[in-house]
């Protein structure tokens, strides 16, 4: 299994608005719609870096309900396999794939969809795996019964789910991955 962490080329990787305040968060926010109209996050609305922080916070509760280790506030972000639609979000969008086994696993969550609509009260489908956070072992088996999302939904129509979503707790792998200065 590979973790892809999909990003602008022209911002670099592993860049996150929740670790910044909300204000600056805000400020680039406004930038990239000024600055790349037709990427994902330039369509992104007045509240979502509220809404980020509020689903970061379920996030670390629930992970620390499991026993994950939490080493920074702020995940990095990335998804379980390669995701057809998330390499569409950046106008100059590249990625960055590494190995699971490069990972403490204890560091890592994981949601089956994005999280965001994963713990969004404006989803309830009744899916087994909405409202839940899964380490990885336990998203192992929810694979393994449902398959990668991107094998089946890969345009949204059965449902948000479009990728699984994984969530780094640790700058220590990252950091080997990050571009040299």
């Amino acid at each position: 299994m590979y973790l892809y962490h999909f990003y602008d080329a022209r911002t670099g990787p592993f860049r996150s608005l929740t670790s910044i305040s909300q204000d600056e968060a805000r400020e680039v926010i406004e930038r990239i719609k000024i600055e790349r109209p037709n990427s994902q996050c330039a369509s992104r609305h007045d509240k979502y870096v509220q809404y980020r922080h509020n689903c970061e916070r379920i996030l670390r509760e629930e992970f620390a309900k499991k026993g994950g280790i939490m080493e920074i506030d702020s995940p990095h972000y990335m998804v379980v396999e390669f995701s057809p639609w998330l390499s569409t979000w950046y106008e100059q969008c590249e990625y960055i794939k590494i190995p699971i086994e490069e990972f403490d696993l204890k560091t890592v969550s994981f949601t089956y969809g994005d999280s965001m609509p994963t713990f969004s009260d404006k989803v309830n489908d009744g899916k087994e795996y909405r409202k839940k956070l899964y380490t990885y072992d336990e998203i192992l088996k929810v694979i393994e019964k449902y398959g990668l999302p991107q094998d089946w939904n890969d345009d949204g129509k059965y449902g948000p789910e479009r990728y699984i979503e994984a969530h780094v707790w640790s700058d220590r792998t990252i950091n080997r991955y990050l571009p040299k200065e």
